[in-house]
């Protein structure tokens, strides 16, 4: 019988990020740095060697998979990855898999996710005023993913809206965004900006606590709590007037990770038990060894680094950010 990944606390590792790609082609101001250094392709998984990782960790348990990047889909022959990892889900070995994506690329690709057994994206957009979502992605075109978003409905793919909440940016868009995707069909979740890599600019000038901007939508909306769970962190609730879903994600005002189910992988195989923490073992030697049985015994001591919590903190005394890694590196 396989042996399941847990960790010392006891919690069961049945979810996994992958991030197939460190570039993408936006450069949003809370996640990248303008000029941004990318990794040589040396230094990347093939995909092959991502098909071969994320099959491990099947192998051991784990029941949802969830594609990120940088954008995934800029990755070079990621429908072929996509493509190799449906097996899993046609034998039953997995239950899900997913994508994070800021959905520029969709209208390309949203008809060849469904046909592989994708059924539900996250996707990222910040912005419905076109002028703001150019400033805070530096190169994306709202019209692009907005048609990216219409093919992934026709597609009949499931869509959640992950919109980071930003402090004199777009807290006066949120109650809109709460109307739009009510009335688009999509769940709604919101993000607090969290702590991770150098960036262009202090993040406690973009700092908001979601409890603030709860307050204000209670003013507008009836938010209804919901027993609706996910395998992520968000906690949901019910908005009255659109019958929609709204979701919390508050790493720093309300911390998540008394009942993780995560890890996250980069794409140079680099495993991640924590967003929040730098304890991380190297898969890909492993991977590259061509010994299976190496890469079985590395997973079981990772379970063993894996922290009870993350240690977030947005500080102006201590401007660095808590990880030196960025978002686009580890994986969203």
């Amino acid at each position: 019988m396989t042996r399941p990944l847990i960790d010392k606390y006891g919690r069961h590792v049945s979810y996994l990020r992958v991030s197939v790609t460190d570039r993408c082609d936006f450069r949003c101001t809370y996640c990248m740095a303008e000029s941004m250094i990318f990794l040589p392709k040396s230094e990347v998984l093939t995909l092959e060697e991502l098909d071969q990782l994320c099959s491990a960790f099947i192998a051991r348990g784990v029941r949802k998979l969830r594609l990120t990047g940088g954008e995934p889909l800029v990755r070079r022959g990621i429908m072929d990855l996509i493509r190799d990892l449906s097996r899993h889900l046609k034998s039953g070995a997995l239950d899900e898999l997913t994508m994070t994506t800021n959905g520029s690329q969709l209208a390309t690709y949203a008809d060849d996710l469904a046909r592989l057994g994708v059924k539900r994206l996250n996707i990222s957009l910040d912005s419905l005023d076109h002028q703001k979502f150019a400033e805070i992605t530096r190169r994306g075109r709202l019209e692009q993913v907005l048609s990216g978003l219409e093919a992934a409905k026709q597609a009949g793919l499931k869509i959640k809206i992950n919109t980071v909440a930003l402090r004199n940016f777009n807290e006066d868009e949120i109650s809109r965004l709460v109307a739009w995707c009510g009335k688009e069909g999509f769940d709604l979740c919101l993000i607090e900006t969290m702590p991770l890599g150098d960036i262009d600019g202090d993040r406690t000038d973009q700092y908001l606590p979601l409890t603030a901007v709860r307050e204000r939508l209670e003013q507008e909306y009836t938010l209804v709590p919901s027993n609706h769970v996910t395998p992520g962190p968000a906690r949901y609730v019910t908005v009255a007037e659109t019958g929609g879903r709204l979701g919390f994600i508050t790493p720093l005002t309300h911390n998540f990770c008394e009942g993780c189910n995560r890890v996250r992988v980069t794409c140079t195989g680099t495993l991640y038990m924590c967003l929040g923490q730098e304890d991380h073992v190297d898969l890909r030697a492993a991977l590259r060894s061509g010994a299976p049985e190496t890469l079985d015994r590395l997973l079981d001591e990772a379970m063993l680094l894996k922290p009870k919590g993350h240690d977030f903190v947005i500080d102006r005394k201590g401007q660095k950010p808590a990880v030196g890694r960025h978002m686009s590196m580890t994986g969203g």
